[in-house]
């Protein structure tokens, strides 16, 4: 048994899938906790998993709110430079308060969500640590566009110039993240960081991203493991919905997740374009609006704060999203083709691959209206083919267990197996 400390960035979509992870290891009979700040405490302890706090002095209750309702008023770049500068910041309390907060919960290992620089802090202690990214994986790989590009694949000269060029440009924006962590990293000794994956583990890179979803390359690196969702639905708190007001029409699902949610004039495209196609809609506001900001929508859509995602998503016959992760591989697992409105971060290189993978549409921010939008939305609801290409990709997902991937690879790279484990797999 080991005691496994985790750092995770404080958002749903990585909270949602690292206690998912947590709850799988603890099965396996090891010990973990999450260091956090403040505003994560209550989410994280009501998973049944350990709670370290970190950042009290920077991140005091509520402070996470008022950055996520600034977040969902941006878009495009201005979406990605918001979030390098909330990385910066969080790097800098983790760097300064990690080492003492580690050495209080009497970690053996660690995890390190890949949008956090904790490796940093497992390096400097001696700790074995494991890389794990909830958005597609930092890879160097001229083929691959940065994961915050709604690029395809790099296929000719041009293409992979043009993911090289990307990849310099990713680096200067996020520089002053890694000006912070060079900066302790050379108090502390160690070896200048000069590029994104330089901060990654050398001992195993887990990706929730499943293979299937991923582009081709030429050489995977060998330590990066794809896996799949981390969905752990007994940890989803209730939600009270009216299944009573579902029709029997077909049913899309909206949804821009839980940061980037406050923008009314997106929900009310969505509505208008939907009131034009033989379908019923349920907007799930991510907690980031109150219903009756809306007032009455086209279409008398069923409007809520939060909707029970898991199970909304086995009924519907089409999801509109922000193209987060989370919701994408969700909807993907049950078959369910998807129109993508990225916003912005890792939302566009996830669309991008929905859409290499014909699992559904994109509309660019840029683009949207409702006229696009409603043909869009038709379009998955009325042509086969984009559902039966979501159903072979949700096939390949449902083959594999990606929890029980991760913890075996967490295991092995970390040299932690548990006793019962290793009876298992002898049998």
């Amino acid at each position: 048994m080991a005691r496994i400390g985790a750092f995770c960035f404080p958002g749903t979509g990585h909270i949602n899938p690292m206690t998912a992870l947590a709850r799988r290891l603890r099965e396996r009979g090891h010990e973990f906790v999450i260091l956090g700040i403040a505003d994560t405490e209550a989410r994280i302890r009501a998973t049944g998993t350990e709670f370290c706090l970190i950042g009290e002095t920077d991140y005091p209750l509520g402070t996470l709110q008022a950055l996520d309702q600034r977040l969902g008023e941006l878009k495009g770049l201005a979406t990605f430079k918001f979030t390098v500068e909330r990385v910066k910041n969080t790097a800098t309390m983790v760097l300064r308060d990690g080492p003492e907060a580690l050495g209080r919960a009497k970690v053996d290992v660690v995890l390190v969500d890949e949008a956090d620089m904790g490796g940093s802090v497992a390096e400097h202690l001696g700790l074995p640590f494991v890389s794990i990214a909830f958005f597609p994986p930092l890879i160097r790989d001229s083929r691959i566009p940065p994961f915050c590009f709604s690029w395809g694949a790099g296929e000719g000269l041009l293409g992979r110039l043009r993911n090289r060029l990307g990849m310099e440009l990713l680096s200067r924006v996020a520089a002053p993240i890694y000006a912070v962590v060079n900066r302790q990293r050379r108090e502390w000794g160690l070896r200048r960081l000069k590029g994104s994956t330089d901060a990654l583990s050398s001992l195993a890179q887990i990706a929730q991203l499943p293979e299937v979803l991923e582009f081709e390359m030429d050489e995977r690196p060998a330590i990066l493991r794809y896996t799949g969702p981390f969905v752990d639905a007994q940890l989803r708190p209730v939600i009270d919905f009216q299944w009573e007001r579902l029709d029997g029409r077909p049913l899309v699902y909206a949804s821009l997740g839980t940061l980037q949610n406050g923008a009314e004039d997106i929900f009310r495209t969505i509505a208008e374009a939907c009131a034009g196609v033989y379908c019923q809609l349920v907007i799930s506001l991510g907690g980031g609006l109150d219903p009756g900001r809306l007032g009455n929508l086209p279409g008398d859509p069923v409007v809520v704060h939060y909707a029970p995602q898991l199970e909304v998503i086995k009924r519907a016959a089409a999801v509109i999203t922000h193209a987060g992760l989370n919701t994408t591989l969700e909807s993907l697992a049950e078959g369910v083709p998807l129109v993508c409105l990225p916003l912005g971060n890792d939302q566009p290189g996830v669309a991008a691959r929905v859409a290499a993978k014909g699992a559904g549409l994109v509309v660019p921010r840029r683009k949207l209206n409702v006229a696009r939008l409603r043909s869009a939305v038709r379009a998955v609801l009325e042509e086969s083919k984009y559902r039966i290409a979501a159903q072979s990709v949700g096939v390949a997902m449902r083959q594999i267990d990606g929890l029980e991937i991760a913890a075996d690879v967490i295991e092995g790279a970390l040299g932690i197996r548990h006793p019962a484990t290793e009876t298992s797999v002898a049998s």
